[in-house]
């Protein structure tokens, strides 16, 4: 509450912002959506029920132009890649001024994707070569092959193609995928090609 009072006072300074709900939690987010309809929603990660990942998702879902920004704690790459997937067009920190805040509710809202200075470097290092990295941290349990198996996987790539684009024999290929299956703890190549993707993987 606290929080949500001091954004709402910074912002109630801004003349081009109007605050016109707030929300508690994940389903109360929705809720206030369908009531008020705003331009821009500013949304954290966690919160008690529904998660603001999952929030924006349904939000996105329902409301195509809706632009979310997300102002949280989180810094590290895997809570940043859940919330752009899920559809948010930007993420701050909440070390962030009120200037920063205000300019990024601005943006959002005229279509633009905003991200902080620290956010904006990890997405630029994920995309120019940190990929590899990334996916060693996110899915430690597999080896190197294993984890670009699972990339081509998640990429939609069927296991003939896997093995042409790793220059592998269709059985490897095979038992890489069981060997993915196995260390993720899932039931088959859709779930994991799902796990893959939610956390970064795939294009």
């Amino acid at each position: 509450p606290m929080v949500r009072y001091g954004i709402t006072a910074v912002l109630a300074d801004a003349p081009e912002v109007e605050v016109v709900g707030e929300a508690a939690d994940g389903e109360s987010l929705l809720a206030a959506v369908a009531e008020h309809r705003p331009d821009v929603v500013v949304t954290d990660l966690d919160m008690p029920g529904m998660g603001g990942a999952e929030a924006t998702a349904r939000l996105r879902s329902s409301y195509p132009d809706l632009a979310v920004l997300v102002l949280t704690l989180h810094e590290d790459d895997e809570s940043l890649f859940a919330a752009l997937r899920a559809g948010a067009r930007g993420y701050l920190l909440k070390g962030a001024d009120r200037a920063e805040l205000v300019r990024a509710i601005l943006s959002v809202a005229g279509g633009e994707a905003v991200y902080g200075a620290a956010v904006a470097t990890r997405i630029v290092q994920f995309f120019t070569g940190a990929r590899e990295e990334y996916a060693a941290q996110v899915f430690p349990e597999l080896t190197e092959r294993e984890r670009e198996v699972l990339g081509l996987l998640a990429s939609g790539r069927r296991n003939s193609e896997i093995a042409t684009a790793l220059g592998l024999s269709d059985k490897t290929v095979r038992n890489h995928v069981s060997n993915v299956l196995l260390k993720l703890q899932v039931p088959d190549r859709t779930a994991a090609a799902l796990k893959a993707r939610e956390s970064g993987l795939g294009e």
